[in-house]
């Protein structure tokens, strides 16, 4: 192959546009230019980078940790969903949960598996409660059913019979129990939660122990009883505010040795209030694993159809627990009940006792404690805004969105008797919804009017499931300028829930007496081994003197803090028992929340209600605190607690 070379054609040629080939331009001139130094780093800039990475890196890892958590959490979360043949059957009977921001009703079951010889007997129901939990009022109410009362057992597929109430669940299950409630109450029950014993006792241990105060000493000893007959477990818990371990604790909620079934509920309660303000005020993330295996191993619960309860459910209840205002927890009881059965072991309670607490249940007062303080204190109870505006600053448009003739008239009457403004729009066919399909009442909020939202979710509860939402734009007409907006629908029967009930004690005289004799020698006798000055209580209840069996406790409260306890026991009442706590650990978690303070001839006392009930009146003097506790049923009234506190004197040295 032959290769022709021109002069001039070559690796230095190119060709131009017209395949000609042409020669280089002439070398250009280039100019070298030099990257000028960075600027040395100061030691401020070195450490702020070192700082910025740290953060990033911080920021990651936090990051990877809070996803690890979630999937963690969620993952237990759906271990605890009803997956047991009986949690799931109960489940199906379920009620629907209301929309969110709406009160829910839980049945939580207790049971035990009993162990020798009793192992192959039916489970029983040592607890059954039902919870309700209210976002709008931010309160929690507990109902318990004494397991000796008599009532009709309720089972699908067998003929309704009269025993106790824990036999619902020994014949038929947690479903038994389930329809045994809603029928005893006629309350719908969105969600069952079932509980084994067994479990109750690691929940507590590895939540550190549950902060409780124990009214007396509860015993029990079998030494030298043949084992079964006739025998209790083996029970020593001394008295005093102290820490419960998981066995102390189990203990102290089914105790019924020497009083009622009554006492154990109010027991039962009591532990529910002290878990829940260990879990808000003490709660650590790192028992978080090892207190949700504890929780998934030995709970279960059931939602309507049983379907999945999402995490968001589940968290957002936590948090309401956690953030319960003081005194919103509510504890009605079923009161007037009766002996009845062989040797009188079994209670009745009259249909309207039942309906009386049903009410107070879903009806909590979140004034009572400040209508029962002003009455002990003989002051002008003013009442405060406890959930948005007053019905006097709420107008409501009403309209018929069921096609009932009258449906919105009587709705507005209600809501008129209740003390909210009706607005009625000027024509006649604007008074109706644009359909009659409504099914559940719709209440509608104006979000351009301040607390419209929150006066909407008042209003819907009134109407017990009612939906709420924002006005849509085609009822803007109908809405008449009204703040809301309520179509009543096919659910609404003519009646609006009740009103909190008043329950604020009647003002009496305190029913004491001057007896300081009665605890001089005792207080006397250990004042040198606490490092505070001890009061001496100049006035008791009249009928109580000190407990012959534990009259004082002296003890480690916490470390580094000494306590005495005086335990005082009525002679009018077997199983009345009430207490003086005194000692220099002014942190206790008990004394977080007080619902007031007042100061009464010069002293401060902090003021703890249960409703209308002065639970714990505390005087605080002498870098000491000092308890008066009321008892299990706070069977002292407000008048005699206060005057029990005034009465406190220092013991001299």
């Amino acid at each position: 192959m032959r290769t022709t070379l021109k002069r001039g054609i070559g690796r230095g040629a190119t060709v131009n546009g017209n395949g000609r080939a042409v020669l280089p331009p002439a070398p250009a001139t280039f100019t070298r230019y030099r990257q000028p130094e960075p600027p040395r780093r100061t030691a401020i800039q070195w450490v702020g980078r070192i700082l910025l990475w740290l953060l990033v890196a911080a920021l990651t890892v936090a990051a990877g940790l809070a996803g690890g958590i979630y999937l963690y959490v969620h993952k237990n979360v759906a271990a605890v969903q009803a997956h047991s043949p009986d949690v799931v059957k109960a489940a199906q009977y379920a009620d629907a949960p209301p929309p969110a921001g709406q009160a829910a009703t839980a049945l939580v079951v207790g049971y035990d598996h009993r162990a020798g010889e009793e192992a192959k007997l039916p489970s029983r129901s040592d607890t059954i409660m039902l919870i309700r939990a209210d976002p709008d009022t931010k309160t929690i109410s507990l109902l318990s059913f004494p397991r000796d009362l008599r009532v009709d057992i309720h089972c699908p597929g067998r003929q309704v019979y009269v025993d106790r109430i824990n036999a619902a669940y020994s014949e038929c299950g947690t479903t038994g129990t389930l329809q045994t409630v809603k029928a005893l109450t006629g309350l719908p029950v969105n969600y069952v939660i079932t509980v084994d014993f067994r479990g109750f006792k690691q929940v507590v241990d590895r939540l550190g122990g549950v902060w409780m105060d124990v009214d007396r000493r509860y015993f029990n000893d079998n030494a030298g009883l043949v084992t079964g007959v006739n025998t209790y477990a083996t029970i020593n818990v001394q008295p005093g505010y102290q820490r419960l371990d998981g066995g102390s604790a189990l203990d102290f909620v089914r105790y019924r040795h020497t009083d009622s079934d009554l006492y154990r509920v109010a027991r039962q309660q009591e532990f529910v209030k002290a878990f829940k303000e260990q879990v808000s005020h003490s709660f650590s993330v790192t028992k978080l694993p090892s207190l949700i295996r504890a929780v998934t191993s030995n709970l279960e619960v059931g939602q309507a159809g049983n379907k999945k309860i999402g995490f968001g459910t589940m968290w957002s209840y936590a948090r309401l627990l956690m953030s319960l205002p003081s005194g919103h927890v509510f504890q009605p009881r079923i009161d007037n009940t009766q002996n009845a059965g062989p040797f009188g072991a079994e209670l009745y309670a009259p249909p309207s006792a039942i309906q009386a607490a049903v009410a107070d249940f879903t009806n909590p007062d979140v004034s009572a404690p400040e209508k029962a303080a002003a009455q002990t204190l003989g002051k002008k109870f003013r009442a405060r805004l406890h959930a948005g505006l007053r019905p006097q600053q709420i107008s409501i448009s009403v309209l018929n969105g069921n096609g009932v003739p009258g449906a919105a008239t009587n709705a507005a009457y209600l809501l008129a008797q209740k003390g909210y403004r009706i607005v009625v729009p000027s024509i006649e066919s604007l008074r109706n919804a644009p359909t009659f399909d409504y099914f559940t009442t719709k209440v509608y909020f104006d979000p351009k009017q301040s607390g419209a939202a929150d006066a909407a979710h008042k209003v819907a509860n009134l109407f017990g499931d009612a939906d709420v939402a924002r006005l849509p734009a085609a009822l803007v007409t109908r809405a008449n300028g009204a703040m809301l907006t309520t179509v009543v629908g096919s659910t609404f029967h003519g009646t609006l829930a009740p009103a909190p009930i008043d329950k604020t004690p009647k003002k009496e005289p305190p029913v004491v007496t001057s007896n300081p004799d009665a605890t001089l020698p005792l207080l006397r006798s250990v004042r040198k081994r606490v490092p505070f000055t001890l009061e001496l209580p100049s006035v008791l209840e009249r009928s109580s003197l000190p407990d012959h069996s534990k009259p004082l406790a002296v003890y480690e409260i916490a470390k580094g803090h000494r306590a005495v306890r005086l335990v005082f026991h009525s002679q009018a009442d077997a199983n009345v028992y009430w207490g003086i706590e005194e000692t220099d650990w002014a942190d206790a978690p008990v004394l977080q929340q007080p619902n007031f303070k007042h100061r009464v001839k010069g002293r401060e006392f902090d003021f703890y209600y249960s409703g209308p009930n002065l639970h714990m009146i505390v005087l605080r003097d002498h870098g000491a605190t000092y308890w008066v506790v009321n008892s299990l049923l706070d069977e002292l009234s407000n008048e005699t607690m206060l005057a029990i506190a005034k009465g406190l004197r220092p013991l001299g040295r």
